[in-house]
């Protein structure tokens, strides 16, 4: 049975008369991949900013592994780990010392940061100095350094920012690895296909509150339940179509159908094709996405 490990009650940040935070309240499980995303100035990089410790919150109730970040911040640093979004390093620091460095800040020192210069890419550029890196390198040198200290929880804010595609999979595949070993991991992105890839729950935020939480499925069969198929029909009735279960609509175009419809729908239009002896070579089927989930509740202002 998981536990939770963060616990965030009515959290609330203000900058003069910017309000970053307006409400937020949300819960992460032990062992869990939790993702927050939301528009450019919603609140996320504030609002796990606060569970860290590195922001004092105007209001609001937060625990981390039950501990207030806010007032026990030194016994909550040797626990967690964090990737930020402004990070920085000395520039005439090797890559080798960061980890060293970084890797004595834990709770033992006999920490094996030689395997992450392997996990991480960087085994190449261990005497490499930090103004040398590239930008995928440095961000890639981050994430090691968020882990070289085993801890229970993991904070990674744009953690693939930065990083081609293929460097981004491997970034998953290592992600999830942590998981695996038992690290709670808590991930703030702008990539929707990496939330709904990664991660078991999310919140959305919006204008400084959570809009909606849930596990990407959820959220999708919530907020963005619409399938779309589409085919060439040469006729001009459509009204078996339209009387098929589960369409919602369907849209005539010359020599093209449009049907948008819900949950068994593609295999019902399929049946009352097949019943019609029709089989278009070009049938497509257009699945929602967290993309689409995100452009609902967001309005699209991103």
């Amino acid at each position: 049975m998981t536990r939770p490990v963060i616990s965030v009650e009515h959290l609330r940040k203000t900058y003069g008369q910017t309000i970053a935070v307006a409400d937020v309240s949300l819960e992460v499980q032990e062992g869990e991949i939790y993702g927050i995303v939301g528009p450019n100035g919603s609140g996320k990089t504030t609002t796990i900013e606060c569970l860290q410790g590195l922001r004092r919150p105007d209001s609001g109730t937060i625990r981390v592994l039950a501990l207030d970040p806010e007032n026990e911040t030194s016994q909550l640093r040797g626990r967690i780990g964090s990737q930020l979004q402004e990070s920085a390093l000395p520039e005439r620091i090797k890559v080798w010392e960061a980890l060293d460095l970084f890797a004595s800040f834990g709770t033992t020192n006999a920490r094996d940061w030689r395997s992450l210069l392997e996990k991480w890419g960087l085994a190449a550029k261990s005497e490499a100095y930090f103004s040398t890196l590239s930008g995928g390198e440095k961000q890639r040198l981050f994430i090691a350094l968020a882990l070289v200290t085993r801890p229970e929880i993991v904070f990674l804010d744009e953690m693939t920012a930065g990083l081609d595609p293929s460097a981004r999979r491997v970034a998953w595949q290592l992600i999830e690895a942590v998981r695996e070993a038992g690290t709670t991991v808590v991930i703030v992105t702008h990539f929707m296909d990496e939330a709904e890839h990664l991660c078991d729950r999310l919140a959305v935020i919006d204008k400084g509150r959570v809009a909606a939480v849930g596990t990407p499925q959820q959220l999708i069969a919530r907020f963005a339940a619409e399938i779309r198929v589409s085919f060439s029909y040469a006729g001009d009735n459509v009204t078996w179509l339209e009387q098929t279960a589960n369409v919602r609509r369907v849209i005539k175009r010359t020599g093209q159908v449009e049907i948008e419809g819900v949950e068994a729908v593609i295999v019902r239009v399929a049946a009352a094709l097949a019943a019609r002896g029709l089989a278009p070579v070009d049938f497509r089927v257009e699945q929602p996405s967290l993309e689409d989930v995100f452009l609902r509740i967001t309005g699209g202002s991103e």
